[in-house]
């Protein structure tokens, strides 16, 4: 029988994602492997291949549309000898074909909710909802009303049954569980997220404005940010490191790798020396894990690149173990990537650590908000002419950058992040350790 191609969870934080582009049209032949789709996710547009052979019967989504949940059908496929005449009506169900696994998403935690809803008392079930039962494969049909719906109420699309076709949940079933659980004594609530923002547009009132849609990639900083600042500890700790002998150093080996087109930058120095103080102090390269500390073996940096309408974090893996030019041109790469939102999620996914550099914005010094599981993160500052005393009491100028680290308490304590500062502070000020 006909199967369905299901909405697929490319990243470990998608919730939904947006059709950026069909490959195929109604009546085409594909194969396993052959490019379907692009889909633009909360990170990136990646592409999705069949995962069987078939011919497609009926595409169900519109290119371009956007916030298409996560295992919504977005297609039909038909298999040998099936016609257009065998596509299911529209109270019936095909088979789902599920999106091929993601071996990096296999242990990551559910994606969470695009948005806080408010919480609606619940007491006991009333007739309205029933436990429903769900399909076989675990997944429950309803219409994308419904779900957004739910999401505003804090409803349990598991707990409701459906009265479209085919059991399908539609938005009098969601009314319908509301109207009963408003009979029931209930404490004071909390207004839909709706009639949040309608407040505060009615507090601008007069003034001219514009809603800003908020795409996948917003919606989950926005989530990840505020998840941080309320749940994580955060305590900031800031140092002076002189910068005139890392300048002197980059001077050098960028004339020597000139033939070769290589221009390393103080960022690659900064990313190299963090490496490196993760090694030295081991207890650093941490990450917090609901209730216990995982410990890395690796330095695996992640480095914030500012991105239209927000920005990634790609990691270079085993950055302990890469010399400064091949480090140098796998940060040019990634950040090529994440310009061209064409980062996969292992190029953006672990990690322990994250380096932000707002110096060539002229930022001198900033507080980074930690991104979580990460222990820690190293906010940089630009360089800027320092006035110290020389040995023989003249002033002389020195180049000098501020750095903040930003420490998750639950995981670093304020000797073990100011013991991890020195030794990045240490590498920078004597670069030829890096060489070593």
């Amino acid at each position: 029988m006909p199967t369905t191609i299901l909405m697929p969870a490319l990243s470990p934080t998608m919730a939904d994602g947006n059709l950026a582009k069909w490959h195929v049209a109604v009546g085409d032949a594909v194969s396993s492997g052959d490019l379907l789709a692009e889909i633009e996710t909360d990170k990136a547009i990646m592409e999705f291949e069949a995962v069987e052979d078939g011919t497609v019967g009926k595409l169900l989504v519109a290119e371009g549309e956007t916030n298409i949940p996560v295992n919504q059908p977005i297609a039909i496929l038909l298999a040998e000898g099936e016609e257009e005449s065998d596509l299911p009506t529209s109270g019936a169900a095909p088979s789902p074909v599920e999106p091929p696994a993601d071996p990096l998403l296999a242990d990551a935690p559910a994606s969470p909710p695009p948005e806080v809803a408010p919480t609606i008392p619940r007491l006991e079930q009333s007739a309205a909802t029933q436990q429903r039962t769900p399909n076989s494969d675990g997944r429950i049909f309803s219409s994308p009303l419904a779900r957004r719906l739910a999401r505003e109420r804090n409803l349990e699309l598991s707990a409701i049954r459906g009265s479209g076709p085919g059991g399908r949940i539609i938005k009098r079933d969601i009314d319908g569980a509301v109207a009963g659980l408003a009979k029931q004594p209930t404490e004071p609530k909390v207004p839909p997220v709706s009639e949040q923002w309608e407040g505060i547009a009615k507090m601008l009132s007069g003034r001219k404005f514009e809603q800003v849609p908020l795409d996948g990639m917003r919606r989950t900083i926005a989530a990840r940010l505020v998840e941080a600042k309320q749940t994580i500890p955060h305590f900031y700790l800031r140092r002076e490191i002189n910068l005139d002998e890392v300048m002197r150093l980059r001077a050098d080996i960028n004339d020597a790798l000139k033939p070769k087109g290589i221009k390393v930058s103080i960022n690659d120095f900064i990313i190299k020396a963090s490496a490196l103080a993760l090694q030295l102090v081991p207890d650093a390269n941490s990450v917090w894990a609901h209730d216990r500390i995982l410990r890395l073996s690796s330095s695996d940096v992640a480095v914030a690149v500012a991105v239209d309408g927000g920005l990634y974090t790609p990691i270079i893996f085993d950055a302990h173990q890469k010399s400064l030019p091949s480090l140098s041109e796998e940060m040019k790469s990634l950040v090529d990537k994440a310009r061209n939102r064409r980062l996969k999620p292992g190029e953006y996914t672990g990690g322990s650590f994250s380096i932000s550099n707002l110096g060539m914005f002229g930022i001198e010094n900033f507080d980074a908000v930690i991104n979580p599981p990460h222990g820690s993160i190293l906010a940089v500052g630009a360089g800027r002419k320092v006035p110290t005393e020389a040995k023989d009491g003249s002033v002389e100028f020195k180049t000098s950058i501020s750095v903040t680290l930003s420490c998750d308490h639950r995981v670093i304590d304020g000797a073990l992040g100011a013991g991890f500062l020195a030794e990045v502070a240490r590498h920078i000020e004597s670069p030829t350790l890096l060489l070593l």
